[in-house]
C-alpha cells in the first residue's frame, strides 16, 4: 500500500471516531473486489502496523461523526429487512433499493474530504454504499436480482425520518382484441352533458341515466377486470394501438392492446390461461388472442410504432354507378397518394392541416348500382371514410370525385392492424419469451387510430 493511501488513513481517524465503511468509501475506487468496510478495516490495521500502534487505538469509540452508524452492520441488516417487511405482499423478481441522504450527511461527507483535501466527489457517496450493501442483503432475504432500468419494486429508505417507502411498479400483459358488437368503445366513455359525475344540475344526468359514462360498455371493462383481479392489482389501464369508431367492429387479426396493471400483488400469472377467462367475461362481445406478459416498453411500442389498417366498407351512393367506372375508380385509386385536409367530423378537436396517406390495395364489389362493398389496405392515419365521400373535396382523390357521384360510409370495420416495417410483437417485449423465440412472435402489428 502506497504511503500516500497510509497517509490519507492518518489524517482520516484522527478527524474523529470514523467507522471502517466511511474510512473504506475515501479509496472506494481502489482495490476492486473490496466491500468498502474491508478497505476501511484494512486501512486501520495498515496504519496501526506501520505505526507500530495498537490497532485499537485507531478504533472509532462513538458513534461515526459522517454516517452516525447508518453504516454499521446492524444498521443495515435491519434496513434490509424492514425493506423486505414492505414489499413482503409483493410477488416480484427484481428490485432497485435508493436512498434519501439528509443534508447533515451529505455536508458531513463534504467536511471529511475537504479536512482531507479530496475533491467532493472523491471515493463513494454514502447512499451509493447504503444501496449496494442494503440491496446485497435485501436480495438474499427476498431471493430477488437487482435492476436498474425498471425494477419490478422500487424501496428507499429514508435516513431523515426513519422510514422505508415501497414503490411496486405495474404489469403489463399485451394481447390482440376483436370487437364484435357495435357501439362499444375502446375505454370508458364518461359523459359530456354530466362530465362523468351522473349528475346535472343537481339531477340524474339523463344522458348517461346517472352511470356518468355515454356507453355502458366498453373493450376495457370487458377485459381488463380479469387480469387485474388475476394479478391482485389496484387498478388497469388499457393502452390500444389506436382504436376504431365506437360504430366499428374489430375482426380478423384483431387490434395490438396492453393491459397494464397498478401494484400487482400477483405479478406473474399464466396470460394464456387468462385468454378462455376474458372471452367467457366478455359474453361474445369481445374476444382476445396471444396474451402474454411483456414488458413496459410494450405501451410504448403499442401507441407509436408506425402501421397500417384494413378496412372493410359498406358504400351507398346516391344515384346509380355503371360497374365499369366503380372498377376503374378502384383501379384509379389502388398505389396511389392522398392529399387530406382534416375531416370536418373531426375538425372540432384536431388542427386543420393538409397531409398525404398511401392507399396500398382496394378492391371491391357492387350488390347494386347504389350499394358496394370495398376492402382497403392503407398507411396508418389514412382518413377512410373521407377517401370513400371526399368530404366536400377536402379529401383528392376520392371515390366519390372519380365517380362523380356523392357516396357514404354507412358501415366500416377494421380487419386487420400490422406493423409498416416490422411485426409489432418481438420477443424483447416479453417477459415471458421462450429461449430462441424469434422476433416475430405473431402476425398482429401496432396502429395509429387516425384513419379509423
Amino acid at each position: 500500500m502506497t504511503d500516500d493511501v497510509l497517509d490519507l488513513a492518518r489524517r482520516a481517524v484522527e478527524t474523529g471516531p470514523l467507522c471502517d465503511p466511511c474510512l473504506g468509501r475515501l479509496v472506494a475506487e481502489r482495490s476492486f473486489g473490496l466491500t468498502n468496510r474491508e478497505r476501511g478495516r484494512s486501512l486501520r490495521v495498515a496504519v496501526a502496523l506501520a505505526d507500530d500502534r495498537p490497532v485499537a487505538d485507531l478504533e472509532p469509540d462513538e458513534p461515526c461523526w459522517v454516517c452516525e452508524g447508518e453504516s454499521d452492520e446492524e444498521r443495515v441488516r435491519e434496513w434490509a429487512e424492514r425493506a423486505a417487511y414492505a414489499v413482503r405482499d409483493y410477488d416480484f423478481e427484481t428490485f432497485q433499493v435508493g436512498t434519501r441522504v439528509p443534508p447533515l450527511f451529505e455536508e458531513n461527507d463534504t467536511l471529511l474530504r475537504d479536512d482531507l483535501g479530496l475533491d467532493d466527489d472523491a471515493g463513494e457517496a454514502l447512499k451509493t454504499e447504503l444501496n449496494r450493501e442494503v440491496g446485497k442483503r435485501f436480495g438474499r432475504e427476498t431471493d430477488t436480482e437487482v435492476e436498474f432500468q425498471r425494477p419490478d419494486v422500487q424501496v428507499t429508505l429514508n435516513l431523515g425520518d426513519d422510514t422505508v417507502d415501497a414503490q411496486v411498479n405495474s404489469a403489463f400483459v399485451y394481447g390482440r382484441y376483436r370487437k364484435l358488437e357495435r357501439d362499444i368503445p375502446q375505454t370508458k366513455w364518461p359523459c359530456s352533458d354530466c362530465n362523468g359525475t351522473g349528475l346535472n344540475r343537481g339531477e340524474i344526468c339523463e344522458g348517461c341515466d346517472g352511470s356518468g359514462y355515454r356507453y355502458d360498455e366498453s373493450v376495457e371493462q370487458l377485459t381488463a377486470p380479469v387480469v387485474e383481479e388475476a394479478m391482485d392489482g389496484e387498478s388497469a389501464t388499457f393502452h390500444g394501438a389506436g382504436r376504431e369508431d365506437v360504430d366499428a367492429l374489430m375482426l380478423e387479426g384483431g387490434r395490438p392492446f396492453v393491459i397494464e396493471i397498478e401494484e400487482p400483488r400477483e405479478r406473474t400469472v399464466d396470460a394464456a390461461a387468462l385468454q378462455p377467462e376474458i372471452n367467457d367475461f366478455a359474453d361474445g362481445k369481445v374476444e382476445v388472442l396471444d396474451l402474454r406478459q411483456a414488458t413496459y416498453e410494450m405501451v410504448e411500442r403499442v401507441k407509436e410504432l408506425d402501421a397500417s389498417k384494413t378496412y372493410r366498407m359498406d358504400v351507398e351512393f346516391e344515384d346509380d354507378v355503371d360497374a365499369d367506372a366503380f372498377a376503374a375508380a378502384l383501379d384509379e385509386l389502388e398505389g396511389t397518394t392522398v392529399e387530406q385536409r382534416t375531416p370536418q367530423r373531426v375538425d372540432h378537436r384536431r388542427a386543420d392541416i393538409e397531409r398525404t396517406r398511401d392507399v396500398y390495395e382496394i378492391e371491391g364489389e357492387l350488390a347494386d348500382e347504389r350499394h358496394a362493398t370495398v376492402e382497403l389496405h392503407g398507411e396508418g392515419g389514412l382518413y377512410v371514410k373521407e377517401l370513400v365521400s371526399s368530404d366536400e373535396g377536402r379529401t383528392e382523390p376520392s371515390l366519390a370525385g372519380l365517380l362523380g357521384v356523392d357516396a357514404e360510409v354507412t358501415a366500416l370495420d377494421v380487419l386487420d392492424v400490422q406493423g409498416e416495417d416490422e411485426p409489432f410483437a418481438k420477443a424483447e417485449f416479453f417477459r415471458d419469451s421462450p429461449a430462441g423465440a424469434d422476433d416475430g412472435a405473431d402476425d398482429g402489428e401496432a396502429a395509429d387510430a387516425d384513419g379509423d
